[in-house]
């Protein structure tokens, strides 16, 4: 018999009930899906979603290329950290998708941290590679090794990812098995969250 016939889908209000003002931010690498599982899971929710690049790209009125060319990348990240504060400050309620160094930011997870939920999409280098290369507008891997340096960064960001709230595997399976599972593992969080606050 399939499990998934059998297990039940979490219900959708009462996960947005649980996550009350806060936001779901998700967190990982370039490639990781974050964008695409978002829209969907913002739609499944009933939340808007938002881009932090896109944001930051309107804000700066530079594309993200654009800006580490003429501006670097120590300015573009504090406008990133600048812009998901804003976000989660003023439009939470939300689906966030961030850039994949934002959450390296030690301001920006604490941000997060106090009004959001934070999940790591977490993808295998191999997964990663494959989906990247279908675009060419990713300025840290505009090396002579690309493949190489995303998995460097890969190696170095991921202790940090696993600081997120919760970890779901980003897979080559269709996009909505992935928002199935990130909306279980809300469902669960947020369900033993409110069990330990309850506790007296």
């Amino acid at each position: 018999m399939d499990i998934a016939e059998t297990t039940p889908r979490p219900d959708r209000d009462a996960v947005r009930a649980a996550l009350g003002p806060r936001a779901v931010v998700l967190v990982g690498m370039m490639g990781s899906g974050k964008s695409s599982v978002g829209r969907r899971l913002a739609t499944r929710l009933a939340l808007p979603f938002v881009d932090a690049d896109v944001e930051i790209e309107t804000a700066a009125g530079m594309t993200i290329p654009e800006i580490f060319a003429q501006r670097g990348e120590a300015e573009f990240r504090d406008g990133e950290r600048r812009v998901i504060a804003r976000l989660l400050s003023t439009r939470a309620p939300l689906v966030l998708a961030t850039g994949g160094g934002a959450f390296m930011n030690a301001e920006t997870r604490a941000r997060i941290g106090e009004l959001g939920v934070s999940v790591w999409l977490k993808a295998e280098p191999d997964v990663l590679m494959r989906r990247v290369r279908k675009r060419s507008n990713r300025p840290l891997l505009q090396t002579a090794d690309p493949e190489g340096t995303l998995r460097r960064m890969l190696a170095e960001r991921e202790p940090t990812y696993a600081l997120a709230d919760l970890t779901v595997i980003s897979r080559d399976d269709p996009h909505d098995v992935v928002v199935d599972d990130t909306i279980a593992a809300l469902a669960g969080h947020l369900n033993a969250t409110s069990a330990e606050t309850a506790t007296p």
